[in-house]
């Protein structure tokens, strides 16, 4: 195995070990990413804020509930840029839901959206582990923790369902947001789905390389919730 693809292919612990150290410096993103970002992509929007990557994924989804969508990077020519690297702006941790497609409802292209998905929007380690990658080495500025209307997983944990195989690592990956929301008064489904989200947001800052990257004011992440019926997107917290 070459030098470079030793250095592509570190592994999750590695990268995890030497981001401590090394955020802030540019030495992880420099030597892991290298070729992961083309050339003419590696300052596309190096100098967006946190805030206003933010700003632009809620003005992709209200062109989308305007229904005024403009369909960014879509075309082959930014199938051809990207196909040399990848540099999105944000990240999305959601829900597997087929109805919830985070490029559709933010109105963004190839290449804009780092994406993890997952039944109940939770943080399992290994959707930790992808976003501190996108943060630390692809450099995103934003992590929308992005849970939604009527989400059968909740639903399903709030019921107690008996579920066979490893559904069950789910369900209990809800729970404890869903023991948060009890007290609340309102619609019990939405004030426990909010909850998850809110939940799974403490499990992302708790990461050492996500918070640091939040310290240094390079990295914002916030809750999210999406109304089925409407295609609105709310920043929760």
């Amino acid at each position: 195995m070459s030098k470079k693809q030793s250095q592509v292919n570190i592994s999750r612990r590695g990268l995890l070990k030497f981001g401590a150290g090394a955020i802030g410096t540019g030495v992880v993103a420099a030597g892991i990413g290298a070729n992961l970002i083309a050339p003419e992509q590696a300052s596309a929007k190096d100098d967006i804020t946190p805030e206003k990557a933010l700003q632009e994924l809620l003005d992709g989804n209200d062109r989308f509930v305007k229904r005024k969508r403009r369909n960014p990077n879509q075309g082959y020519t930014r199938l051809l840029e990207v196909a040399k690297g990848q540099k999105p702006y944000a990240s999305i941790l959601g829900c597997a839901d087929s109805r919830v497609p985070s490029e559709i409802i933010f109105d963004q292209g190839l290449g804009d959206l780092f994406v993890c998905r997952v039944a109940g929007n939770i943080a399992t380690p290994e959707e930790i582990g992808s976003l501190e990658f996108g943060s630390l080495v692809l450099g995103t500025k934003v992590i929308m923790l992005l849970g939604h209307k009527r989400c059968g997983a909740v639903e399903a944990t709030m019921k107690g369902a008996q579920v066979p195989g490893q559904i069950a690592s789910l369900l209990d990956a809800i729970k404890p947001g869903i023991e948060q929301s009890k007290t609340q008064p309102g619609d019990k489904l939405e004030n426990a789905s909010k909850a998850n989200v809110l939940a799974q947001v403490v499990k992302l800052k708790a990461s050492p390389v996500l918070a640091e990257l939040i310290k240094t004011n390079k990295l914002k992440i916030v809750g999210g919730y999406y109304d089925l019926d409407t295609g609105k997107v709310t920043v929760l917290g």
